[in-house]
This record gives C-alpha cells, structure tokens and sequence, in this order.
C-alpha cells in the first residue's frame, strides 16, 4: 500500500539539523519535478555537530497487518536511516532502521518494522515498547555517523507491505 509518492502525499517535510544544538549542517527534502523527492544537503561536523534530518507527519497512520515499510532508493554510497515515531512530538522516542545505499542505483529496500531500533538522541534504548505499527504518526530520514560532506538520497515511494512482500 502507497504511503508516500511525492505527487499527492508526504508533501510537507521539515528538516531538524544538528543546529538544534549547536552544529552547522544542513539539510532538505525536495520534491523533483519528474517524481519522488530528493534528501540533500551537507553533514558537517563542526561544533560538534554530525546530524541531518527531514520528517513529514503522516496521514495515514494504521499500519497494523503490515509487516514493515518498503521505499525504493538511489543513493551516494553512504548510510541513511529510516525512522518512525508513534507520536507528533519534536523530541523523543524515535525507531529507527539503518540502509547502506550504493552510487547511483536504485535499490528497493524492506525495512520490517520488527527490525526498528528504539532510540533517544542517538542511543539506543532497552526498557521502551517496540514500534507501534497501528499508530506510526511521523516517519524521516537520517544521515549521521560522522559522514561528513555532501549527500544525496533520492527517494521513488514509501510504501507498506505485508507478507509475502505484497
């Protein structure tokens, strides 16, 4: 099932950079003129900075009866992740699942939604509930890890599949 195409949903995206705390990078999502979106910007690490964000509040937000979120990717060779909130909240809980991209190929990339880590401001956390998947109010995406420079992500669709990978 579509859960982001980029011409009808998943049109607004606020970017949350590591500027929240003193860094200086920087980031966007981009809507392309020919389909899909584009997450681009730079990852600086000065004043110890290393993190660039965008997010979009969902409108849909049951998922129960999938198994995870499925996005089709190009990327630049670097890490992203893939994260949900079960909340509209700026600060807290967040799941996230980590992708490797390559250069220039578009890759389709199941993230189940079993697989979410729960973190907090980068740590990971032990004594929370996993990802609720009948209530997923905000999904984004991160680059981080020190990857300082230029990136670019481009993003086909999100969708949510069951299993057997419908």
């Amino acid at each position: 099932m579509l859960v982001c195409d980029f011409n009808t949903s998943c049109l607004n995206w606020m970017n949350v950079d590591d500027v929240v705390m003193g860094g200086v990078s920087d980031s966007a999502m981009r809507l392309n003129p020919e389909g899909g979106a584009t997450f681009s910007g730079n990852l600086s690490l000065e004043n110890s900075g290393g993190f660039a964000s965008v997010r979009a509040v969902l409108e849909r937000r049951n998922y129960d009866g999938f198994v995870g979120f499925r996005i089709r990717v190009k990327g630049d060779g670097k890490r992203y992740s893939f994260r949900a909130r079960n909340d509209e909240r700026f600060d807290g809980v967040v799941y996230k699942f980590d992708f490797e991209t390559a250069s220039g190929e578009w890759w389709e990339i199941e993230l189940p939604f079993a697989g979410f880590t729960p973190t907090f401001r980068g740590r990971t956390l032990s004594d929370v509930p996993p990802l609720d998947s009948a209530n997923i109010a905000q999904i984004g995406l991160l680059i981080s890890s020190r990857q300082a420079g230029a990136f670019r992500l481009e993003v086909g669709w999100i969708e949510a599949y069951r299993a057997g990978g419908e």
